[in-house]
Formats: structure tokens, C-alpha cells, sequence
């Protein structure tokens, strides 16, 4: 049975992949490509870091369990490579005093199982962001990311992504969670839940 709290946050995804997708197309240059694939091959070329352009899509109107948001991994360099597992995800002050990490990383979120994904050069693949900030926690100050520091699976070089969103800046309470990297560009708010 479908509670009318789902079909507004369905409804709600489906306004934020329309911007999403206004926005992904003014901020890349890269051309549109669906060429990615789940494969069964590990051991393919790694997606370099450099190789990869990261952004974040628009976030979903806030729910009870939290904004989700889609990190975006598209392919700018001229050979496929692959992907798989998880990104390390930290949210990230950016001030002229301050930078560096804010509260604890990104917890992995285990509904979507990891896959290898193949991505052709032009395609974009994803993993699910969710954002959760208790304000019911007294230990809990919300402060706002200015970035996230994303590290993609067996990549030592991380990237920054720009980012507005808020998190709990005390570490061990965890204010993010992440899915395993998914075949496609992904739909705001389209996240497994846990």
C-alpha cells in the first residue's frame, strides 16, 4: 500500500532529477553517454581520479529520514575504466581560517550491493548520498559543508566536491551515509532505504 508521504517524496525526486539534470548538462561538458555497464570484471582498468569529473546532484526536499542527494562520476577521459565498492565521503569546511573535515565520514549504506561498473568515456555513474541531521541531539551542532572530500574506491587521490548542505559537526555521530557506486546517472532521491 502507497502512504501519501510516498508519492510526495517520489514526486519530490522526480521534480529534483529535472533540475538535476538541468544542471548536470550546464555544469559538464561532457557529452551525454549511457554507455556503462555492470560488469563481472574487477580487475579492468581503475577509474583514475583524474580521469573522473565528481558532482553533487540537487538534493530532495528534507524527509523524516533525511535529504538524499546522487554523487555523479562521469568519465572524461578517452579509455573506459571501471568502478567498484564505495567512496569515502567527508563533509568539508572550505573557510579562509578553516579547512578540513567536519564530524565523522560517511557510513556505508548496505541496501545496494556493490557491483563493477564499466564506464565508456562521455558516461556518468553514481552513488547514493544521505544526509541526516538530528536536531534533536544536544551534542549535535549543525554546521554547513562548504565541500565534500569524496575518495573513490583504490584511489589514493581524493576529490572536492562543492557542496551547501548541512552536517553534525561532532565526530562518532554520523550524519552520512553512502551507497556502493551504481550503473547510470542516478535520480535524486531514488535511495535504497537501509
Amino acid at each position: 500500500m502507497t502512504s501519501y508521504g510516498q508519492i510526495g517524496w517520489r514526486l519530490a525526486a522526480v521534480a529534483a532529477f529535472v533540475g538535476t539534470a538541468a544542471l548536470a548538462v550546464a555544469l559538464t561538458r561532457a557529452p551525454a553517454r549511457d554507455d556503462v555497464s555492470l560488469s563481472s570484471d574487477v580487475s579492468a582498468r581503475v577509474c583514475a581520479t583524474s580521469g573522473l569529473q565528481a558532482w553533487l546532484g540537487l538534493g530532495t526536499a528534507a524527509t523524516t529520514e533525511g535529504t538524499y542527494y546522487t554523487l555523479e562520476f562521469t568519465n572524461v577521459s578517452d579509455r573506459a575504466c571501471s568502478l567498484f565498492g564505495y567512496p569515502d565521503v567527508s563533509a568539508y569546511r572550505d573557510t579562509p581560517k578553516v579547512r578540513g573535515p567536519i564530524g565523522s565520514a560517511a557510513a556505508h549504506d548496505t541496501s545496494v550491493r556493490p557491483k563493477p561498473v564499466m564506464l565508456a568515456p562521455g558516461a556518468t555513474a553514481h552513488a547514493g548520498l544521505r544526509v541526516t541531521v538530528s536536531a534533536q541531539s544536544a551534542i549535535c551542532v549543525q554546521v554547513t559543508a562548504e565541500e565534500l572530500r569524496i575518495a573513490l574506491p583504490r584511489q589514493a587521490r581524493p576529490a572536492f566536491v562543492p557542496a551547501h548542505i548541512p552536517v553534525c559537526s561532532q565526530k562518532g555521530q554520523v550524519s552520512l551515509s553512502v551507497q556502493a557506486i551504481q550503473a547510470r546517472p542516478g535520480v535524486p532521491g531514488h535511495i535504497a532505504p537501509p
